[in-house]
């Protein structure tokens, strides 16, 4: 069993559950509160929204997530606040006073978490100076509710609810800054056999190397935004973990020199909402693929460690850290050896990790000069849905001519990979027709890709091609790109 002690609303909690337990089950099944609702138990609907409460800083800081795959063992010295918590003495929180009076709900089946994405959204904003409405972008209102799916109101007034939060007085309640229970550690040891229940969350890499060293067996998890859907979707038991969200080494990012390159290293278990600032900054192109990778609420757990380590076709960082010439380094009690991440990448869901190693950090060199990046995403929905096929160009462009270019595909193969023989067509050349022809012809040589639900072979092929002529026809016009990137996403 895993032993965690948290805050639930304010009032402490120490609860024994099953490793594999969610935060829904533990909520329904265990302690009662049955307004968090289970809806499509994947992450995708957004009905089992909970905020989860971290000191940073001297204050709270809550993020939103999917209770449904959210471990329940990830709420050690954590504040868990669940709708059942936001009103107090009989005044209802500004998120729930809205929506009654822009009437945005009707079923009521999603309206709990739509709430709690607001109470998050209003946490965040009403601690900074500047007003709510005044901060409060259409951008960034998408971002907060893009995970809640409504299927009888209509969103207009779940948005009109959103910004008349800001008319309600609110005075926090008492719980808001509770002081959060001290961490404790409650590590298993599993049998020689490899057969009897066993989890584990440690607190330092040499740790994690050592635990993963006696119990290869075990499966690690980190945000568990794909690997929970093993239990809610197929329901396999996973009885044998290892956490690796409290690994301290796993949470950095520094700026560094690594061989002859300046970068940034990124530990493994830093999640997707904390590496936006920095791509905003550096590759705004990624930061925009990172509003299409899932929901807000998957981007608050996600990593950049377990979206390589998963090594899904299909997985968006993948083809654009492909592009920029990123390595990966992986950890075992032998000590670190790095890769150049293409070289990590062997067959469908087969890489070079060891079965006593696990990635540590991810190397991302910084754009040299005049360097360029283009990532385009096609699936079926706009945002929060998995690729059909995802492009990723890098390249730079001296006095008319392409010099550096890399291209990668996710979707394409068996495994995230670079179009080497597209990009031999393209460098050196000046930015002409005949060059991207050649470039189009040349995928045939790089790929073979397979049909699925996503797409079909033929499309898949075509549609690749069909992004060399986009990359070519933005670089001919670059303003009527800015026209047609807005278009399509």
């Amino acid at each position: 069993m895993a032993t965690m002690t948290f805050l639930l609303n304010g009032t402490p909690q120490r609860c024994n559950v099953s490793p594999d337990a969610s935060i829904l089950t533990l909520l329904r099944e265990h302690l009662a509160l049955t307004g968090t609702k289970e809806g499509c138990a994947s992450g995708d609907c957004g009905a089992c929204t909970v905020a989860i409460g971290e000191s940073t800083a001297g204050s709270q800081k809550f993020t939103s997530a999917n209770a449904c795959i959210t471990p329940a063992h990830q709420l050690q010295g954590r504040h868990l606040v669940t709708v059942e918590g936001l009103s107090e003495k009989g005044l209802l929180h500004p998120a729930q006073e809205a929506m009654i009076e822009c009437h945005g709900s009707q079923c009521g089946f999603c309206t709990p978490g739509i709430v709690m994405s607001l109470f998050t959204l209003h946490s965040d904003l009403t601690q900074r100076p500047t007003p709510l409405l005044q901060e409060l972008s259409p951008e960034r209102l998408e971002a907060a509710l893009g995970g809640n799916l409504c299927r009888c109101t209509g969103y207009r007034p779940i948005r009109d609810a959103a910004l008349r939060m800001n008319d309600t007085p609110y005075e926090r309640p008492q719980w808001f800054d509770a002081t959060l229970p001290a961490p404790e550690s409650d590590t298993q040891t599993a049998d020689s056999a490899g057969t009897a229940p066993f989890f584990a969350q440690p607190a330092s890499l040499e740790e994690l190397t050592q635990l993963r060293r006696a119990t290869p067996q075990a499966r690690l998890v980190a945000g568990g935004t794909d690997l929970w859907l093993e239990i809610t979707q197929r329901l396999a038991p996973l009885d044998q973990l290892i956490d690796v969200s409290r690994v301290a080494e796993l949470l950095t990012v520094e700026e560094a020199t690594h061989g002859h390159q300046t970068g940034w290293w990124i530990g493994a278990g830093v999640t997707y909402t904390q590496l936006e600032p920095l791509f905003e900054k550096h590759f705004p192109a990624f930061a925009h693929l990172l509003h299409r990778l899932g929901s807000q609420q998957i981007r608050n757990r996600g990593t950049l460690g377990g979206n390589i380590a998963n090594a899904s076709p299909i997985g968006d960082t993948p083809p654009v850290l492909l592009a920029l010439g990123a390595q990966v380094e992986l950890a075992s009690t032998n000590g670190k050896r790095c890769l150049a991440l293409e070289d990590f990448f062997l067959d469908y869901k087969k890489t070079a990790l060891a079965a006593d190693e696990v990635v540590s950090r991810i190397f991302i060199p910084q754009p040299v000069e005049d360097s360029q990046l283009r990532v385009w995403k096609l699936s079926k929905r706009r945002e929060d849905d998995i690729s059909a096929l995802l492009s990723a160009f890098s390249y730079r462009i001296e006095q008319g001519t392409l010099h550096d270019v890399r291209i990668a595909f996710g979707g394409m193969a068996a495994t995230p990979k670079r179009a080497k023989a597209a990009e031999a067509a393209l460098e050196g050349c000046t930015i002409a027709a005949e060059a991207f022809r050649a470039a189009q012809q040349a995928l045939d040589d790089d790929f073979q890709p397979m049909s699925d639900v996503r797409g079909s072979q033929h499309y898949r092929r075509q549609a690749a091609k069909n992004l060399l002529e986009r990359l070519y026809l933005s670089l001919l016009a670059p303003d009527h790109e800015v026209m047609l990137h807005a278009y399509a996403h």
